[in-house]
């Protein structure tokens, strides 16, 4: 549970009896958990499931300040994605690679802020994070499929005024230096009013290089383009050396929360709050070690500015003997990227000649008519978006009273979601050329590049392209001309354009009991049933895609869904999904002492299928259907322990076995130009036991926590393909290893994952051991520690083919080390992360399809060698 007992006394210091008391209870042993997992206040050791917390001294000493750093500290946690608020954390190697729902809740107090590419919530002012594993759909719903991850805040207190605060220094090693300053503040108002309040201010240091190219690409070849031709008169040579920058990838951020409890009569709480946050994390959080040791080569900036807030009211009462809780919240937030996408056009340019269309533009002409000459721009793409997140979500429990024979909790959850996608993959200047070069223009004989047009280009026989003098495209233009007059821009600059708004409804009614068969041994039983349902509405393509569906291009700047091809099927255009079912558990539990449990837990999860838009086949110049995914499932079944013995040793472990179906994952189907789909990869097992331990002998406390998992797939996993017959995409009905889908270009395996295939992100051991020593310096209080991560490497993608483009991570061991000493109401922290300064590889990752980028996929790590000093009062 990786909560030692000074973690557990977090008195204000200025509170000398209660710091004394704190002291006198770490010196007799581990002190006790409590944990509101189950929706209820009770020692962690009691409740039936697997589950860790990091306390509020833990999360300060092993320097949490969000996701990835927690999750480090999780042995059953792994995340993948590309930075800070661009993160997705999964439990136990139970990581879909598509659908609309996350696998795991992430929540804030009692507030759900589930989603893929979760914000970074920043860790201060916390009581505590709770870690569930396995399913846990009765509490907690759909999005929580695999886990839980629970964000547990500081609460306004009535009868005590507390003021803190942190000041930090910090350097990565070889990196840039960086810093924040942190503050809370508690203030009863009366006898039943207090409010409580907490901000802070963050900057990290950079620790990547953004190199300049000097006329090569990663792996040293020319980074000059030939731009979808043989011409020698057509090229253009990537160079950053503009925007080449050491330490490039840093983060800004502030934030803060305040909290308002009332207590208007005795056994009511009544508790509104606010938490708001912004970053701005700026540059790649992986490096490309094809340049070198923590270096990248970028074309084009990368920024996240990552906006937020989340609105609460909690409501806790009595009726009778009733308890009640309302929990009521708004979460709002808007992120702003922008992304080199730059290799995604020298993928255009390696396809050879025909692709000029995709890579020749024009602007900055001279003359007019048939003698215009214009110059090419900078073909490079990259993209940008503006999204916007708003979920409203309302939860009433209602449990009977605690004389009653046995207790159960009743309740129900409402959820409206409304997300808005301004999606472009563009080109800087596309919107305002004058045109672009036709396909088969740049080899086509005696042909005039950057001149209008007159007539189109067609192909003979033996695949050469010649002028057709029977197709006038532009009576005014140059008989050997080959630029197209116009835009390949559908809105913007952007070259493919995403345009949505998605509306989620989730509701659900449930039931969790206990009942005491004998005094000392439990059963627990709980269901829920849910609604969903989910539509998305909007336009996704190329200029081509937009005329498919009848529209002009560019669509117009200033007005948002204009053209609609989310469903051509619908005469609204609205792709539409809806589902409903329920996910259940039962748990046995034998304390046979007072301080040792055994359990039995069987649960199910459930996450829902979705709506998938039709896609445009460019060998067949239409679009065609794409079925919709199914639902997904997880059963699990565990048995564990939970121990203490005589107080100064605790061991917890529990052994799982999980079946995955439906596994819901992302493809790009060949010929679709990289658009996506969801489709349903099959079945997978996960086999494993987790574990965690605290040793208190006198001064010293050792804890450790860990996770093995065996996660594979059950069957071989049947590619996508393009039904010509049908013109639709679907699933292929059998396959067979080693044979390819026929007709399919570039050629597509039947099988993209065999039997047995271990399931990618998750390292099969993953670890951390720390040792603490606590001691006195006179009238000082000092500690030192030394922590261990460690983990083995672990796969990247599910699909054989794409995980050997990108190659699987290494197992690594790292080594923090930290020291401080306390007086009074001060402390002085030293910390050093990682001082060794090793490579821990996490994730692999490509910004862009992996079959198109993988030569410039990036690794993500364990922060570099990151060292500082923290000084901190409480009043």
């Amino acid at each position: 549970m990786i909560l030692s007992a000074p973690a557990l006394a977090q008195a204000p210091a200025a509170d000398a009896a209660a710091a004394d008391a704190a002291a006198a209870e770490a010196e007799q042993g581990l002190g006790e958990i409590v944990v509101t997992a189950t929706r209820s206040a009770q020692s962690i050791q009691k409740v039936p499931i697997s589950m860790q917390a990091l306390g509020a001294e833990k999360l300060q000493e092993r320097q949490v300040k969000g996701l990835s750093d927690f999750a480090a500290l999780l042995p059953s946690v792994s995340f993948e994605g590309i930075g800070p608020g661009r993160n997705t954390a999964f439990f136990r190697g139970i990581v879909p690679a598509g659908g609309a729902y996350a696998s795991v809740g992430y929540y804030l107090d009692d507030m759900p802020i589930t989603g893929t590419e979760v914000p970074d919530i920043h860790a201060y002012d916390l009581e505590r994070v709770e870690a569930l594993s396995g399913p846990q759909g009765t509490l907690y719903g759909a999005g929580s499929l695999a886990g839980t991850i629970r964000l547990i805040t500081n609460k306004p207190k009535l009868d005590t005024f507390e003021f803190g605060y942190d000041v930090e220094a910090n350097k990565y090693g070889k990196g840039d230096f960086g810093g924040q300053l942190e503050s809370y503040i508690n203030v009863p108002l009366a006898p039943t009013l207090a409010v409580r309040a907490m901000g802070y201010y963050r900057r990290d240091g950079g620790y990547i290089d953004n190199t300049p190219n000097n006329g090569t690409f990663n792996d040293g070849s020319s980074s000059t383009l030939t731009l979808g031709d043989n011409n020698p008169n057509t090229s253009y040579t990537l160079d950053n050396s503009d925007i080449a920058k050491d330490d490039y990838n840093t983060i800004r951020e502030f934030g803060g929360r305040f909290q308002l409890l009332w207590q208007p009569t005795e056994g009511w709480d009544i508790t509104p709050e606010i938490t708001a946050q912004k970053q701005v994390a700026r540059g790649y959080f992986g490096y490309d070690p094809r340049v070198g040791d923590l270096e990248v080569h970028d074309y084009d900036q990368t920024k996240n500015d990552d906006r937020w807030y989340q609105a609460a009211l909690s409501i806790h009462g009595h009726i009778g003997d009733w308890d009640i809780v309302s929990a009521t919240g708004y979460f709002k937030r808007r992120t702003r990227t922008l992304n080199d996408y730059t290799y995604y056009t020298v993928t255009y340019d390696g396809f050879g000649p025909g692709y000029e269309s995709y890579l020749q533009f024009f602007d900055n002409c001279t003359g007019s008519g048939a003698s215009q000459q214009c110059q090419m721009i900078n073909p490079t793409q990259y993209y940008h978006a503006d999204t916007h997140r708003n979920k409203f979500t309302q939860e009433l429990r209602i449990s009977t009273p605690k004389d009653w024979p046995f207790d159960v909790t009743i309740g129900g959850f409402y959820q409206r979601q409304k997300n808005e996608l301004n999606t472009s993959y563009a080109i800087r200047g596309l919107d305002t050329i004058t045109g672009y070069t036709a396909t088969g223009g740049g080899d086509v004989a005696g042909g005039l590049i950057g001149v209008p047009a007159m007539y189109g280009i067609a192909y003979d026989e033996d695949g050469n392209p010649y002028f057709d003098t029977s197709d006038v495209i532009n009576a005014n233009g140059n008989p050997l001309g080959t630029m197209i007059l116009g835009t390949q821009a559908v809105k913007g600059d952007a070259f493919y354009y995403v345009e949505q708004d998605q509306l989620y409804h989730d509701k659900a009614i449930f039931a969790e009991g206990h009942y005491n068969i004998t005094p000392t041994l439990k059963l627990t039983g709980g269901i829920r049933y849910f609604w969903t349902d989910y539509k998305v509405r909007g336009f996704a393509g190329v200029a081509g895609s937009a005329a498919g569906v009848g529209c002009t291009t560019p669509l117009p700047d200033d007005e948002r869904l204009t053209c609609v091809n989310t469903n051509p099927n619908a005469a609204d255009g609205t792709g539409r999904y809806k589902e409903d079912g329920e996910t259940h558990k039962v748990a046995l539990d034998w304390q046979f002492q007072p301080d040792k449990m055994v359990y039995f837990n069987y649960s199910t999860g459930f996450r829902p299928g979705g709506f998938n838009r039709p896609l445009r086949i460019r060998s067949l110049g239409k679009i065609v259907n794409v079925a919709p995914f199914k639902s997904e499932t997880l059963t699990n079944f565990e048995v564990g322990v939970k121990t203490t013995w005589n107080n100064i040793f605790r061991f917890n472990a529990a052994v799982y076995y999980e079946k995955w179906n439906n596994i819901q994952y992302g493809v790009v189907v060949s010929g679709a130009q990289g658009a996506g789909m969801t489709g349903n990869a099959g079945k997978a097992e996960v086999k494993g036991i987790e574990y965690d331990a605290d040793l208190r002998l006198g001064k010293v406390t050792i804890s450790t926590s860990g996770a093995f998992n065996d996660a594979k797939l059950k069957g071989d996993f049947c590619n996508f393909a393009l039904n010509t017959e049908t013109e639709s995409i679907a699933q292929l009905s059998s396959c067979t290893l080693g044979e390819f889908v026929e007709g399919s270009s570039p050629p597509t395996p039947q099988v993209a994952a065999a039997n047995g295939t271990r399931l990618p992100r998750q390292p099969r051991f993953k670890g951390t051991t720390s040792i603490r020593y606590d001691t006195d310096l006179g009238d000082y209080a000092a500690y030192i520690q030394g922590a261990a991560l460690y983990q083995t490497g672990a796969t990247q993608d599910l699909n054989v083919e794409s995980n050997e483009l990108l190659g699987n991570t290494k197992g690594f061991v790292s080594f923090d080390f930290s020291g401080g000493i306390k007086k009074d109401n001060w402390s002085v922290t030293l910390f050093l992360q990682n001082a060794f300064d090793k490579r821990g590889q996490l994730t692999r990752n490509t910004f862009c399809s992996i079959d198109f980028c993988a030569n410039s996929s990036r690794t993500f790590t364990i922060k570099p060698q990151f060292f500082g000093i923290r000084f901190g009062q409480k009043f």
